[in-house]
Formats: structure tokens, sequence, C-alpha cells
């Protein structure tokens, strides 16, 4: 008996090539719709679906594969006697090959201007039942999903090694196809929040060299459908490949730069903002951050939202940087840093800060997901509980120190003075520890800065050594049992205190 193989793709790369290697090793080839034609004009010799089950296909193509002729073909099991007793009874050829991949869902969803309609046509119906049936029988049916796999499959093939194991790893590769397809679908219909089975799919970009240490394994997934300011989109001019930490640092960098509009320029160390700067020009910014933390620059991650020009790059090759991201270099920036080996330039387009998206940290034998900190303020709702009110000066600084902080590890601290950071305290166990680190690094330009506290004071304590480093305002959420006590600090130093009512916790 004749072997056959089904091949009725979206993706048609490489497919009449493959169709005639299997011609060539006497397979008779069946085929739908405009796969079929395009394998006969590159002169295959292939017969339509409908010729095998006798009847048309209808409904504009939503039913042409959904017959016993097809799917008996498909999950016979050839080592059952009755199985193929059946199939003799009814007429019923077995199928050896099953090429298939879907129709473009995830290509019509980012179209301009695509209707609900449209999407809704273009969720295949056939497609996944012929490759679920296939990869369930993969005992004695091989699934292609992917051109990638044509070469390899041709070759087993011809060498008779497309053994068990073989035709196992391409049905778990189809069975991942198919739930690929069904999470985007299922996201497309989900309307609420957090549904009762959370769905994601990813894409793999790269396997990385390591983790977080050289004995971990990692690689690096990108989310299935584009989102903005995503890493996963960005274009690397120069350097060697990302690293498990490059990632991470870069991907931290990019939200925190994402929360400013005007030039602005964000230096990242483990995580954490090293130094943020904003002036009127990216290259006054990027002195500010540099100035905010010079010694932890170095071998950081710089992350800036305006073209990347001479002046800057030049500011940028003075010392040791891991990775700059901008969403351009001009050539005579790109000429001065690609002198430097090591460096690693991204291009990526920038928008303003998102809501919309989650975040997901996973735990032993789950995930956490919440939705992403990207909350504002309302300048109209602040309090000023202490006696002295801010200055027009410092309530700027108040607000910039307090976009700063969401960013930093929980408990955090962050002083600011004009436009930068001058003293960060991240990830500490206490708040008064935070913020006696920030105001050490900070030393002379303590005095007269101001203050952001990711979350309230549980004592005084904070502000008193804050204002003994010579901090004139603080900015906090409020809403202590003990607020009353550092409120009264406050007033005994002759410091202003702003209440936001919301925290900004990070950990």
């Amino acid at each position: 008996m004749k072997k056959r193989a089904l091949i009725s793709v979206s993706n048609k790369e490489n497919v009449a090539d493959f169709a005639k290697g299997l011609a060539a090793l006497d397979y008779e080839i069946l085929s739908t719709g405009g796969t079929l034609k395009a394998l006969q004009n590159a002169g295959v010799e292939a017969k339509a679906v409908e010729e095998i089950t006798r009847f048309p296909e209808i409904l504009d193509g939503r039913v042409k594969t959904l017959h016993p002729m097809i799917h008996g073909g498909l999950l016979a099991k050839r080592d059952n006697e009755s199985h193929m007793e059946q199939l003799k009874e009814h007429g019923i050829h077995p199928i050896d090959i099953v090429v298939v991949n879907l129709y473009p869902f995830k290509q019509t969803l980012e179209q301009p201007g695509v209707t609900e309609s449209d999407i809704i046509e273009n969720i295949d119906i056939g497609g996944p039942t012929m490759v679920r049936a296939a990869a369930k029988s993969f005992a004695d049916v091989s699934i292609i999903v992917d051109p990638e796999d044509y070469d390899s499959v041709l070759t087993c093939l011809k060498t008779d090694k497309l053994d068990l194991a073989e035709r196992k790893r391409l049905a778990a590769k189809a069975f991942r196809h198919t739930a690929q397809y069904d999470a985007l679908i299922a996201n497309y219909f989900t309307d609420e929040e957090f549904p009762e089975n959370y769905t994601v799919t990813y894409e793999k970009k790269q396997t990385l060299r390591y983790g977080e240490n050289p004995h971990q394994s990692a690689a690096f997934y990108k989310n299935a459908q584009d989102t903005a300011n995503s890493l996963a989109l960005a274009k690397q001019l120069h350097g060697k490949e990302l690293s498990y930490n490059n990632i991470q640092d870069a991907n931290a960098a990019l939200e925190i730069i994402a929360d400013y509009t005007e030039p602005a320029a964000v230096a990242v160390k483990h995580m954490n903002p090293c130094g943020i700067g904003v002036a009127d020009n990216l290259s006054q910014a990027f002195a500010r951050a540099y100035e905010s933390d010079s010694t932890s620059i170095f071998g950081g991650i710089v992350a800036c939202n305006r073209l990347v020009d001479a002046e800057t790059a030049e500011q940028l090759s003075g010392i040791f940087l891991e990775i700059v991201i901008a969403p351009e270099f001009s050539e005579e920036a790109m000429t001065i840093l690609t002198k430097k080996k090591n460096i690693r330039l991204l291009e990526l387009e920038m928008t303003s800060s998102e809501s919309g998206y989650h975040k997901l940290t996973t735990v032993k034998g789950g995930v956490l997901i919440q939705s992403n900190d990207v909350g504002e303020l309302n300048e109209d709702e602040l309090t000023i509980p202490t006696d002295k009110k801010p200055s027009e000066e410092e309530m700027a600084d108040l607000l910039f120190a307090w976009k700063a902080v969401k960013h930093v590890k929980s408990n955090a601290i962050v002083l600011a003075g004009g436009k930068q950071t001058i003293g960060v305290g991240a990830g500490q166990m206490n708040r008064v520890g935070a913020a006696k680190i920030a105001i050490e690094q900070a030393g002379e330009k303590a005095k007269g800065s101001v203050l952001a506290s990711d979350a309230f004071f549980p004592m005084p304590d904070t502000v008193e050594t804050a204002a003994k480093a010579g901090v004139t305002a603080i900015i906090q959420p409020g809403g202590s049992k003990r607020d009353q006590d550092s409120i009264d600090m406050c007033n005994k130093y002759g410091i202003s205190m702003v209440f936001t009512g919301m925290r900004h916790f990070k950990h």
C-alpha cells in the first residue's frame, strides 16, 4: 500500500520542495485549497482532499478535512487488527505524514483596522483537529508543523531513521503549536482580568549561556504578542550576546525610563536605579544620572529616551557600561561607541508608561499575577500635615523623587534635588537603614535635598535621621498608626512632609 502524506499549510515557506522530496520517496500527496494550488503550480502531483472524501469543501472552506476518510486514516492504530479491518471495510487509506500549520490568527490580530469578523474567520478548526489527531497517533503518524523541520524529516525518511523517538518529538512540538494557538484565541475573547484559568504563551528568542550564575541553565522567551517597550523587540547594533543578568537589568531600566516624557537618562545596577537624571537635553540628563552615583554606574546599564548624539556618546564612552539602550543612535555616536568592543548597543522605540499588562512572578508550584504599578499621583489630592509647606522647587523635587522611588527595591529611600537622584537606599530590612545608606551615598549633597519613601514610617527615627542630614522635605504614603510621631518630628526640625496616600512596594 502506497504511503500517503496530507499537506495543508498557511505558511507555505519551502513546502513545495518538501512535497517534492516526499514524492521522490513515493508518497502520495493529498492537499487542500491554496496549498494544493501552490503544489500543483510547483509541479508536484497532488490530489485534492475532496477526491478522497468524495465530499466537496463547503461553507466557504470552513469544512473540508473534517471527515472520517481523513480522521479514520489518522487515528487508526496500525497494530490494532480491529482498527485496520474497519479501515478496510470503509475504504479508508492510512495517512502516514501530516504537514499542517494553522490560519494566521496572531498575524490577523496585529493588522491595523482588523474587524472581529476577520479575526473569527481566522480561527482554524480543521487544522488543529488534524494536528492533534496526527500527534495523538505519533506511534504511526509523523506530524510536521514547522518548516524548520522539513530538511531533518526528509533526511530521516531517506535513512529510515524517522523512529518513534523522533515522531514523539514532532508530536510534542505539534501540541505546543496548538496550545499556543488556543491560548491566543482564549486571550482575545477573555475580558476578566483574572479568569479561572490563566493562559500565557511565549516564544523562545534565544538560549542563554547560563542564568544568574554559571551553574544555572536559562533561556529568554518573548511574549507571543509584541508588547511596547519590550526588550525582546530591541535591535542589537553592537556587542556580544546579552546574558540573563543583562536582560533583567535592561528590563528594569526600560520600566523606569518609561515613566519620563522629558529627556531622561537612567543608570541601573542589579535591577535598582543608581542614577536618574532629567533635563532639557539628553547630554545634561545623562550628566545628572552619572553624578547621582559615579561609582555604582560602573558596569551598569543605561537607558535613554532620546537619540544618543555625539556629545552624549562621548560621555558614555568615558566609563565602563554593559549596555546602552536608546530609541536611536546618531552616526557620530555609533562611531564613538563602537570603538568599545564589549559595550552592547540596543535600539528600541520607546513609549511612555503604560497600563494594561500583568507582571508574573513564579513561586514554587504556582505564579503570582498583578497589574503593573502605574499609580499616578493627583497633586490636588496630596495632603501636607506639617507646619512647614514645601516650596515650589521642593515640590518639584519631591514629585521627581516619588517617581524614582517606585522603581527601587523595598524598603526604599531616595534622596533627590535639582532633577537628579543623589542617594538611593534599596532593599533593606528596615527603613531607617535604607535612609542611612541613601544619606551616606549623598554625602554633602544631602543638605537641602528631599526624601521619598516607598511606604509609611512606622517610627519617627527615619525622619529624625533625614532631618539631621539636612533633608528639607519628605514625601511618603502616610497611613501609619504613628503618623503623628513623624509629623511632630518634622515640625521639630522645621521640615515639610507630603502624604500621597499611595504605596510603592517593590519586592
